[in-house]
């Protein structure tokens, strides 16, 4: 339901790219009939329910893998993120092939409160399940190894889908590097967000405590395994061929 800021998202990134996949996970404003206008030049997903975020991008990881691609930038449509960042994603994604990028944040504006809290939150669970540390746990605008990530399925179908797949990829080895974008927050009066505090700290507070039991039944001795083996050799180049689809 951003369809006062979808439009303009959609011509920034076709600036940069003609290779875009929208996913249109339930909305009930004019998001249909904006898509309608982009049906020419997009990859377009649409459901009549809302299903959740992780469940939208597990519709758009399985179109982007059915389309041959070997990673998705992902990005939301309320403006939040720019198109300009995209080219940094893939300039990381060329020095460090099958690995998992993530926005860090540069804002231009100020964080909402209820973000920095959150995105600290998750920073701290993120530390505990893997060993590892970053500083923007929250951010959504990432480039995810869809050809390293093979045969990963997540679990969780709403905010918390994006904890579950940084959790997971971490035990799977995958690296995991920070790429800084620019944010932009809309004024107060302005802002879209489908985040329930209630309902979504649970949700999220849930997952983390099923992955104590599983970060020292698996995600540890996997970690600790891997580093007594040594690092893997590099899987090859980002693009297909050296051509191959971003």
């Amino acid at each position: 339901n951003n369809c006062g800021t979808l439009a303009g998202v959609i011509d920034d990134v076709l600036r940069y790219t003609t290779s875009l996949i929208v996913v249109n996970d339930g909305s009930t404003d004019q998001t249909g009939k904006i898509l309608e206008t982009y049906s020419a030049k997009v990859k377009v997903i649409s459901y009549p329910v809302n299903r959740g975020k992780g469940f939208a991008l597990k519709q758009g990881f399985s179109a982007a893998v059915e389309s041959g691609y070997h990673a998705a930038i992902t990005i939301d449509s309320d403006g939040q993120h720019f198109a300009r960042d995209l080219e940094r994603f893939v300039e990381m994604a060329e020095q460090y092939p099958d690995s998992l990028l993530i926005g860090q944040r540069t804002t231009e504006g100020t964080m909402p409160t209820k973000n920095s809290f959150a995105n600290k939150f998750s920073n701290s669970w993120f530390t505990l399940h893997t060993a590892k540390k970053l500083n923007d746990t929250q951010n959504g605008c990432r480039l995810y190894p869809l050809r390293a990530m093979k045969k990963m399925r997540h679990y969780s179908y709403r905010y918390e889908a994006e904890l579950e797949l940084l959790v997971r990829s971490a035990w799977k080895g995958i690296p995991i590097y920070p790429v800084p974008v620019h944010v932009y927050y809309a004024p107060e009066g302005e802002r879209v967000t489908h985040f329930r505090p209630g309902k979504d700290f649970f949700r999220i507070s849930l997952l983390n405590t099923l992955f104590v039991f599983l970060a020292v039944l698996y995600g540890y001795p996997s970690i600790i395994l891997r580093r007594i083996k040594g690092p893997l050799a590099p899987k090859g180049e980002f693009s297909k061929k050296g051509k191959g689809k971003r």
